[in-house]
C-alpha cells in the first residue's frame, strides 16, 4: 500500500519510457484470431496499423487482465471456476467494448510484486487490481493510471469485545504490520501526529501478520480497510467478533493501470471506466440500455449508446463500444452492488457526487 496523492482524473505520464521493449509488438499482429472484430474508422487508424496494443488485442482475440490472486468482491473464483470480481468485471466490459464479447479475456492472477513489471513487459494489455494511484507510480514506472474505481484508506482491525472505536483508542496498544509496506510507515506517523504511543510487531509477509493478530499475538491489525474487511469475512468463525475501524488513516485511489506509451490504448480504458460511472448517473442499466439507446430523450445517452452515430470514431472503436460495455456488466452502481455491497462495505466515498461521492463521471460528448 502506498500514500496517495490527491490526482485528477486527466493527470497520466505522455512519455514514453526507454527502458519499454522498443519491439515489443513486432510479431503481435501475426498471432490468432480470425473472429471479425468492432472495426475503428478514427484517427487512431495509423497507430493501429503500426501494431498498437488495439490492434494486437483484435490479432489475438482476447484481452489479457492482470488480476489479483484471489480477493474475495475483487477478484475471485467462483464455484464453478470461473473468474468474478468488481475489478474483474471492469475487464469483461472492456473486453465487450473492443472485442465485441465480454467473454474473450485472458484472466491473469498476478503477485503484488510482479504486478506493475507484466504491464510494462506487455504481457498483459491492461492491469485490473487494487493498485494505489501515487505520483511516483504514475510518473516513474511506464504506466498510467486509468482513473479511481475505488477509493480506499489505511485502517485497523479489532476483537469488538476491546471496545476500540478510534485509532486514537489504540495508544500503548501492539499493532501487526506487514515488514517493508507503508502501512509500517503511515501508522508510526499518525502516532507520532497524535502523541500517542504503540508498539509495532513486525512480519515479513501479510499472511503472517494475519495468523499473529487471530492467535492474539497484537491487539490491532492494519492495511487497507477493504482487505481488512475481507480478511474479518473469510478468515474468522465469527465476523461480528471483530470490526474494521471507520476512520481512515490515508488516501488509497486504486484503479486499473496500462502503459504509458500507447495514448489510443489509455484513451479508451479511462472512456470504458467512464461510461461506467455516467451510466449510472444517467440511469442506464443492463436491463434498459437496449431501450434507451433508442428512447431516450437525452441526446447524450443516445450518443453514449450508439443511438446517435458518429460517437467511437474519435476512440478507433464503432458507436456501439459504450453499450456492449454496461450491456455485458450493468453500470458501476450495479458492478459495486454485485460484489463489494454484499460484504458488507457501504459505498461512501464511492457514491456518486450527487450523492456525496467523489464519482464524478465526465461527460460523454
Amino acid at each position: 500500500m502506498a500514500l496517495a496523492s490527491k490526482v485528477s482524473i486527466m493527470n497520466r505520464s505522455h512519455a514514453p519510457r526507454r527502458w519499454l521493449p522498443a519491439l515489443l509488438a513486432a510479431g503481435a499482429l501475426l498471432l490468432g484470431g480470425c473472429d471479425r472484430e468492432p472495426a475503428g474508422t478514427g484517427g487512431y487508424e495509423i497507430a493501429a496499423a503500426k501494431g498498437s496494443t488495439l490492434a494486437r488485442i483484435r490479432a489475438r482475440g482476447t484481452l489479457n487482465c492482470a488480476i489479483h490472486t484471489g480477493q474475495l468482491g475483487m477478484s475471485y473464483l467462483d464455484k464453478r471456476g470461473r473468474w468474478q470480481g468488481f475489478f474483474v468485471d471492469y475487464c469483461r466490459a472492456l473486453a465487450a467494448a473492443v472485442l465485441g464479447d465480454a467473454r474473450k479475456v485472458r484472466f491473469m492472477p498476478v503477485a503484488s510484486n510482479k504486478r506493475f513489471t507484466i504491464v510494462q513487459t506487455g504481457e498483459a494489455d491492461v492491469l485490473s487490481r487494487t493498485t494505489t494511484w501515487t505520483l511516483t507510480r504514475d510518473t516513474d514506472l511506464g504506466v498510467n493510471f486509468v482513473g479511481t474505481m475505488y477509493y480506499d484508506g489505511q485502517s485497523f482491525l479489532v476483537p469488538r469485545r476491546s471496545g476500540v472505536r478510534l485509532p486514537a483508542d489504540l495508544d500503548g496498544a501492539s499493532i501487526c504490520i506487514t515488514k517493508g509496506t507503508t502501512s509500517e510507515l503511515n501508522t508510526a506517523e499518525y502516532f507520532e501526529r497524535k502523541g500517542l504511543r504503540f508498539q509495532s510487531v513486525v512480519f515479513e509477509n501479510p499472511e503472517e501478520a494475519k495468523l499473529a493478530f487471530f492467535a492474539g499475538r497484537c491487539d490491532a491489525m492494519t492495511t487497507d480497510a477493504f482487505t481488512l474487511t475481507v480478511i474479518r469475512l473469510a478468515d474468522t468463525t465469527h465476523p461480528d467478533d471483530y470490526v474494521v475501524l471507520p476512520e481512515r488513516l490515508t488516501k488509497e485511489p486504486v484503479g486499473p493501470v496500462v502503459r504509458s506509451d500507447d495514448e489510443q490504448w489509455y484513451e479508451i480504458n479511462k472512456w470504458v471506466l467512464n461510461a461506467l460511472f455516467a451510466a449510472e448517473e444517467m440511469g442506464v442499466t443492463r436491463a434498459n440500455a437496449a431501450r434507451m439507446r433508442v428512447t431516450s430523450r437525452d441526446p447524450e445517452v443516445r450518443k453514449m449508446l450508439g443511438g446517435l452515430p458518429g460517437f467511437g470514431k474519435s476512440l478507433g472503436l464503432d458507436d456501439d463500444w459504450a453499450y456492449r460495455a454496461i450491456e455485458a456488466t450493468g453500470n458501476y452502481g450495479e458492478i459495486f452492488d454485485r460484489h463489494i455491497t454484499p460484504l458488507g462495505v457501504e459505498r461512501g466515498q464511492n457514491k456518486l457526487y450527487r450523492d456525496g461521492g467523489l464519482i464524478y463521471p465526465l461527460p460523454m460528448r
